[in-house]
C-alpha cells in the first residue's frame, strides 16, 4: 500500500491494486486452497514448470536456461528455454504473470462471452496467468508438440473476482505421421477428459481440428489434440473447470515422453531432414498469421517479446512451389492435415 499524496489527508492511504493485494496475502500467509484462484492457478503453473523442465532435461542431458523476469506493476514471469541441446533443437517451457487494466473498448469485446463484466465501467482490472510450452526435436521423426494453459480474471476495486475464465489445450505437430503416435497422444488426452466430462474431447478435439489451421494453405497445422477458451460459470463452477486444467496440464508428460524417447535416436536422411524445415515453416506461419495468443501478447502493454515468440523453431524454410511426391510418406502427412481424422 501507498500513502495518498494528492489531499490534505496523509494518513488516508490508497486503496492497493490486485497486484499488491495478491502479493501482501502471498507474505502473510501463502497459497491455501482458500486463496483466490488466481494465487492458486500461479503456484499450479509453477509447479508444473520445475516438474516439466525436470523431466525434459533428463530426456536431452542438457539444461534449460531460466530467467526471472517482473513487471512493474506486479506479476512477471519465468522463461525456461533450451537450445541446441542433444534433443531438442529448441523447447521452451514458461509461465508469465500479468497484472494490468482493460480499457472501455476491450471490456465490451469481452462481454460477448463473458456476461458477468460490467458493462457499464471505463475500466477493469485483469489478472492473466499462463503455462506455455513448445519443443522443436532435433530428428524429424520426432514430433514437436505446442501446451498452453491459462487463467483470466477481472477483478472488482475492492480486489474481489468479477468474472473468470480459463482456456488451453495441447496439440501434436509431426513431420512424419506415425498412427501409433498420433493414438497414444489422443488416447493420453481423453482419458483426462474423461475425468470431468464426456463431452469434454469429442468437443475440445473438434475446436483444436478448427482452430490449429493455415486458411490460407488449407491444411493444419498438426493432427490436433484438444484446444479450449473461455471455459467460464456458464460451463461449470470454478473449483471443477480448475480441476479439469489441472487434468490436462499433467497428462502432458505421459503423452509426449513415451513419443519423444522412441523418436530422439531414429536414424533420418537429409531429405527428411529438408521436409522438416518445410514443415516448420508452416508453424511458423500459423503462429504468426493466425494465432491469437501471439497477437495479444504482442499488444500488452510492455510484453516481452523473447518469451512470446520463443514458440518458433531455431530454423524453418520455405521453398518455391514445394509438393511432395505422389504416394511418399511425406504426402500421407499432408493428406491427414488436409482431412482431420479421429484417432481414439
Amino acid at each position: 500500500m501507498i500513502y495518498s499524496m494528492a489531499t490534505d489527508e496523509p494518513s488516508k492511504l490508497d486503496a492497493p491494486s490486485i497486484a499488491e493485494r495478491d502479493a501482501l496475502q502471498k507474505r502473510e500467509s501463502g497459497v491455501t486452497e482458500n486463496s483466490p484462484m488466481r494465487l492458486r492457478m500461479e503456484e499450479f503453473i509453477k509447479e508444473q514448470q520445475k516438474e516439466i523442465v525436470r523431466e525434459l532435461e533428463k530426456v536431452d542431458g542438457k539444461k534449460f536456461r531460466v530467467d526471472t523476469w517482473t513487471r512493474e506493476n506486479g506479476g512477471g514471469g519465468i522463461s525456461s528455454v533450451l537450445q541446441d541441446g542433444n534433443v531438442f533443437e529448441k523447447a521452451g517451457v514458461n509461465i508469465s504473470i500479468v497484472y494490468g487494466t482493460l480499457p472501455r473498448p476491450a471490456i465490451e469485446k469481452m462481454r460477448v462471452n463473458h456476461k458477468a463484466i460490467d458493462p457499464n465501467v471505463q475500466s477493469l482490472d485483469f489478472f492473466a496467468a499462463g503455462l506455455s510450452m513448445v519443443l522443436h526435436p532435433i530428428n524429424p521423426m520426432a514430433p514437436t508438440v505446442h501446451l498452453n494453459y491459462r487463467y483470466f480474471e477481472t477483478a472488482n476495486p475492492d480486489g474481489t473476482s468479477n468474472a473468470w475464465w480459463f482456456g488451453g489445450g495441447t496439440d501434436l505437430t509431426p513431420s512424419y505421421l506415425f498412427d501409433e503416435d498420433a493414438i497414444h497422444f489422443h488416447k493420453t488426452i481423453k482419458e483426462a477428459c474423461d475425468k470431468h466430462d464426456k463431452e469434454y474431447y469429442p468437443r475440445f478435439k473438434k475446436w483444436c481440428d478448427n482452430y490449429f489451421v493455415n486458411k490460407h494453405r488449407g491444411e493444419a497445422r498438426g493432427i490436433g489434440g484438444i484446444f479450449f477458451d473461455d471455459l467460464d460459470e456458464q460451463e461449470k463452477d470454478q473449483e471443477n473447470t480448475f480441476a479439469f486444467t489441472q487434468s490436462g496440464l499433467k497428462a502432458f508428460l505421459p503423452s509426449y515422453i513415451p513419443i519423444i524417447m522412441k523418436r530422439k535416436d531414429m536414424p533420418y536422411t537429409e531429405k527428411e531432414k529438408q521436409w522438416q524445415q518445410i514443415r516448420r515453416g508452416r508453424y511458423v506461419e500459423f503462429n504468426l498469421v493466425h494465432d491469437r495468443g501471439t497477437a495479444f501478447g504482442l499488444n500488452t502493454p510492455s510484453a516481452r517479446v523473447e518469451a512470446i515468440l520463443m514458440s518458433l523453431p531455431l530454423t524453418a524454410s520455405w521453398r518455391y512451389m514445394f509438393e511432395p511426391e505422389k504416394g511418399s510418406r511425406e504426402q500421407r502427412l499432408v493428406d491427414v492435415l488436409r482431412e482431420p481424422r479421429e484417432w481414439v
